[in-house]
């Protein structure tokens, strides 16, 4: 089986990561722009991390026949610097329009600020413009009551619920999402999000309509093998194989390809050399350079030991 992480920050990940993933059936992945651990405190370093997400990111992904998608956005942490914010928030559109962004985000709450909620606005008004898709943040603290106002925010703009994807939603939250409408994404994080085994109850009580498993993979501690440790648990305890799919594949296709960014045939048919450059610089680094014809033949050599 084929799998999507469609919420993964590549960006703090070793390239070994692409490797092992490859060879556990990922095909594709989704790096939104977020928080890198501590304040950014200029323009510049905004420039040069999108620049990457549209560059770089995507080239070293696809040296392992992975098609590297992502979301561009001002995250709700640093919302909070109101200057930086701004000249953030003027540079977005230079990079909406970039090949491979698939939607704004991740945007949404934090701590629950006025100027968290004042840039949501402006960022939702983005996504109509350019008619991408939204991809929320929902808080770690007082989740059920931010996520209910990211909704209602989302509501004021008109935006249609199936053009946003929900992220970090637990047991307190699922039910409320789903029932306006809306994608409802879930991120298989040790101690601070969801484990796979919750996530498989939960599959078990709400079933695989709308319903998608990402990893969020970034520099803390976290697993770029999350969906398809998943995918194996559900398959373990009994869930059909429609619903791993559903959940672990084509969801998240289903919702990201309404941007026009994103299809299937980008990666079914992807073919990529490892001697490739980009700007003078290999993935391999003074290693024996793959051929491959496509990414089944990289993945065949998957075993249940990745897992």
């Amino acid at each position: 089986m084929h799998y999507i992480d469609p919420h993964i920050h590549m960006s703090s990940r070793t390239t070994d990561d692409y490797e092992k993933m490859a060879k556990a059936g990922i095909v594709a992945v989704i790096e939104p722009a977020f928080w890198m651990g501590q304040p950014r405190t200029q323009i510049g370093t905004f420039i040069d991390y999108f620049s990457s997400l549209v560059g770089w990111e995507r080239f070293r992904a696809e040296q392992f026949g992975i098609k590297h998608y992502c979301a561009i956005g001002l995250n709700s942490k640093e919302a909070n610097n109101q200057a930086l914010a701004e000249e953030v928030m003027a540079l977005l559109p230079r990079y909406l329009v970039k090949d491979g962004v698939v939607a704004v985000g991740e945007i949404g709450f934090d701590e629950q600020t006025a100027l968290e909620e004042k840039y949501l606005h402006e960022q939702i008004e983005l996504a109509k413009s350019f008619d991408l898709m939204i991809m929320v943040h929902t808080p770690h603290r007082d989740k059920k009551k931010g996520t209910i106002r990211t909704m209602d925010v989302i509501e004021e703009h008109g935006i249609v619920p199936t053009q946003v994807v929900i992220d970090h939603n637990n047991e307190g939250t699922v039910k409320m999402v789903l029932d306006r409408g809306y994608w409802a994404a879930f991120t298989i994080y040790p101690n601070t999000k969801m484990d796979s085994h919750r996530m498989v109850e939960v599959v078990r009580q709400y079933g695989a309509d709308r319903i998608i498993v990402d990893s969020s993979a970034d520099w803390g501690v976290s697993d770029p093998l999350a969906v398809p440790k998943t995918a194996f648990l559900m398959r373990e305890n009994g869930l059909s194989e429609q619903q791993i799919k559903l959940t672990c594949y084509q969801n998240a296709l289903n919702a990201y390809s309404q941007s026009g960014q994103m299809t299937e045939m980008d990666w079914l048919r992807k073919e990529y050399d490892q001697s490739e450059l980009f700007e003078g610089n290999s993935v391999l680094r003074g290693q024996r350079a793959k051929k491959n014809s496509g990414v089944n033949e990289y993945a065949k050599n998957y075993k249940s030991s990745y897992l």
